[in-house]
């Protein structure tokens, strides 16, 4: 045998090893998809971090899409934060969703793996299969235990009049589905709200004691019994409106009386009933006319904390952070305010575990922090920096919360109470998020209207490349109450624009939330003059900032109070725009003032009724502004709304067609204000997109 080439040998290495690293940098850079409407409703959804009464675990809710049923579905997981382990808890059909831990350590939550929603109890010491802790002939909306472990609150929809007897409820709907007559009479409003109609029943609060494997017996008590009104407050409440004390015995929930103004009032309370429902609920905040929410009780149980507003009939008014004694005696001390001069609205309230201090999370300047809220002092500390914190709990010396961004879903992170830099703990969509593509973003600020400092957000287009210029998709948020920040948003995300081509620009205008109280009051009864002072300002500004903005392609966009501002803009600025986008957005100020369902919203942002103060209904109606449309528009509308009503996505569709203006309607007829069904939100996405991209000719 001949001896080996050595230069044969090195060449044969030196090529393999080329090889070797043309393939590992393959593997390591795989090709990148720009973000897209298909990865957003794919995503797992992280939310409602619930720590374990020895702080060693989280659970929490993850929700995944089948998309072929068009759905969510949810599943609770499991976070060890000592091994740091994470592992599913729950499987089988159904969804199963709201973790809440018994201080013995068994986790309870909502379920329908049983085909109907109701309570199940997982014991993970013993180990076995979920048992069922309700049983009941009407699903469970919302559940609260009591810190003594004997007792359960339970809230589900039935008929005042039959009281505390779930069976005959459960009848009267059978007997009703059986008749062949389907009329429906009403004395009062409301007659529908957000997305369904009123069938006669009400959100009832029960509570039941818990045997020794913790489920349910005997009979409820009717904890809810007298009040007019839904526990928890609908559509959107959950039991963040209701606790109990520490001891148990008393439980405080809240309430908006209906009566007949219902429709017109935002007078929410606070009440306290004992647990076993021995006596009637008694009001706590009767004082305040305006609403009080989110009771907290402090661990020695002789606290209560909640949220406050001042201003009957505003919504968006300042969330003040109140306390009021609620010593042993049952006396209910004169509320008095943590914090005045913290121009923020507060949400949920958490104690600490020494009652000294509040944690609450907020709007600030585009981003929505956690922060810290000394009792004594009012002093208030930032805990988080920028992204938008989504959820939060308590765990030992530290804080665990789901937080996102404009690049990156919900995640759980941990902070120490001392401070730290957040620590990340889960890492849903890794291998997902790791081939998509998403487009850089920054803040900006500018002066608006009232020489007042406006910021906002612009995010560049995926692969974006130095000295291209690119088409620009111009969001306006909804609410207007509202902002449109530093998170990453299911409905309207920025990023799927950007994915697409466009770089994306959004301006939290006066109206919007976390900038201090006057500047969200500032909306009211001018919607369509500061608001749009800014929208143009800050147009001009992010074109003077950013060359890489292509002002001849720019398109507008928006969905409720954004859509109200596209028919507006239509009328009133035009010249900008190839294209526009209205999602269920105001068409008539007038009709809309005897169609929409929470009167009180469309009277306190018009400064009075319509027949009162019409002419405060005139002064920014687009339809007075039609004769002046010219840009082609996309009108998207839900059947199912009944916010912003069905009417006014066809009345701005007919006004269109009529002026022989460019224009599709896209209807949805099951959905609501939102576009919610997987299937339908793609649709929505390529519809919108090709809207845009057929008038800006982007690549």
């Amino acid at each position: 045998m001949s001896k080996p080439n050595i230069s044969r040998l090195a060449l044969a290495a030196t090529l393999s090893l080329t090889a070797l690293m043309t393939t590992t940098t393959a593997l390591a850079a795989p090709a990148i998809t720009p973000f897209n409407a298909d990865a957003l409703v794919r995503l797992e959804r992280v939310s409602d971090p619930r720590v374990s009464p020895d702080g060693r675990s989280i659970a929490y809710t993850l929700r995944t899409t089948d998309y072929e049923a068009n759905k969510g579905v949810q599943s609770i997981w499991l976070h060890d934060l000592e091994s740091g382990t994470t592992r599913k808890l729950t499987a089988g059909t159904g969804s199963s969703h709201t973790p809440r831990w018994a201080n013995d350590g068994a986790l309870y939550f909502l379920s329908t793996r049983s085909g109907s929603q109701q309570v199940w109890k997982l014991d993970l010491a013993a180990g076995g299969e979920a048992q069922p802790v309700t049983e009941l002939p009407l699903d469970v909306s919302a559940f609260v235990l009591a810190p003594s472990g004997d007792r359960i609150a339970i809230s589900v929809d039935s008929f005042p009049d039959l009281g505390a007897d779930l069976a005959a409820t459960k009848k009267r709907f059978d007997e009703r589905a059986a008749q062949k007559n389907t009329g429906e009479l009403y004395e009062k409003l409301f007659i529908r709200h957000w997305d369904t109609w009123k069938d006669g029943t009400r959100a009832q609060l029960f509570s039941y004691a818990l045997d020794a494997q913790g489920a349910v017996t005997g009979n409820p008590a009717w904890l809810s019994a007298g009040i007019d009104g839904d526990v928890p407050s609908k559509p959107f409440g959950g039991d963040e409106e209701i606790t109990f004390t520490p001891d148990g015995k008393s439980v405080i929930y809240g309430a908006r009386i209906a009566g007949v103004s219902e429709s017109w009032s935002t007078n929410f309370d606070l009440y306290r009933v004992p647990a076993d429902g021995s006596a009637k609920a008694e009001n706590l905040t009767a004082d305040n006319l305006a609403m009080d929410t989110g009771p907290v009780v402090s661990p020695d149980g002789k606290l209560l904390a909640y949220c406050a507003m001042k201003r009957p009939g505003f919504e968006a008014d300042r969330l003040a952070i109140m306390v009021r004694d609620i010593g042993k005696d049952g006396k209910v001390g004169p509320a008095r305010e943590i914090a005045p001069k913290w121009d923020r609205s507060a949400g949920s309230l958490q104690f600490s575990p020494d009652g000294r201090k509040l944690y609450t999370a907020a709007d600030d300047l585009g981003n929505h922090k956690l922060f810290s809220v000394e009792i004594a002092s009012g002093k208030v500390k930032a805990l988080t920096g920028d992204g938008h914190v989504d959820g939060f709990a308590l765990a030992r010396d530290s804080l665990i919360f789901a937080m996102n961004t404009l690049k990156s879903p919900n995640q759980l992170y941990k902070i120490k109470l001392s401070g730290s830099a957040p620590l990340a703990l889960t890492d849903h969509n890794a291998a997902t998020l790791a081939g998509l593509g998403f487009g850089d973003y920054e803040q900006f600020s500018f002066k608006g209207w009232n020489d007042d400092t406006v910021y906002g957000y612009v995010v560049k287009p995926v692969g974006y490349e130095k000295g291209k210029k690119y088409p620009i998709a111009f969001i306006i948020h909804g609410g207007p109450q509202g902002s449109m920040s530093n998170d990453f948003h299911y409905r309207w995300n920025p990023q799927t624009y950007a994915g697409a081509g466009f770089a994306a620009v959004f301006i939290d205008f006066h109206g919007s939330t976390g900038y201090g109280q006057a500047f969200t009051d500032a909306i009211s009864g001018h919607w369509g003059d500061r608001p749009l002072e800014d929208l143009q300002k800050g147009y001009a500004a992010a074109l003077a900032k950013y060359e890489f903005l292509d002002a001849n392609r720019a398109v507008a966009l928006g969905a409720s109070y954004g859509g109200y501002m596209v028919n507006w803009i239509a009328g009133n600025w035009s010249s900008p725009w190839k294209a526009l986008v209205n999602h269920d957005g105001v068409f008539d100020n007038r009709s809309m003032a005897y169609s929409t369902e929470e009167l009180w919203f469309d009277e306190w942002e018009n400064l009075g009724t319509q027949y009162e103060k019409p002419a405060n209904y005139e002064q920014f109606n687009p339809v007075n502004h039609v004769a002046k449309w010219t840009v082609p528009m996309l009108v998207v509308q839900g059947g199912k709304d009944y916010r912003i009503p069905v009417e006014q996505g066809i009345a701005t569709f007919t006004a269109l067609q009529r002026r022989g203006i460019p224009s599709q309607l896209l209807h949805f007829p099951d959905e609501n204000h939102w576009v919610l069904k997987p299937q339908n939100s793609v649709q929505w996405h390529s519809t919108v997109l090709a809207w845009i991209k057929r008038w800006t000719a982007a690549e």
